[in-house]
């Protein structure tokens, strides 16, 4: 029996919820610091979002070297396509 299947989560399922919870974070900064009055503390907010990413982004390349995160390569023309369509 593995450790999941025992009511123990696995390096994947930790793995996950912590991404999961991470999303959770920078989303709650991010709304922090775009209602905020006060801009040293809106500064504060964007300082720690920017450290949230960073980490969500090591979480989110570990999953994805393990292969419990796959993403697909989007196609050249869909990227030319998005980029042309935000700098309208």
């Amino acid at each position: 029996m593995t450790e999941a299947t025992q009511g123990y989560l696995g390096d994947k399922e930790m793995l996950s919820d912590l991404l999961s919870t991470q999303k959770h974070v920078t989303n709650n900064y991010n709304t922090r610091a775009g209602e905020c009055q006060c801009l040293n503390l809106r500064d504060t907010f964007l300082n720690i979002l920017k450290e949230e990413h960073s980490i969500q982004s090591e979480l989110f390349n570990e999953s994805n070297s393990r292969g419990w995160y796959p993403v697909k390569e989007a196609p050249t023309a869909e990227i030319t396509a998005a980029k042309q369509m935000f700098m309208q």
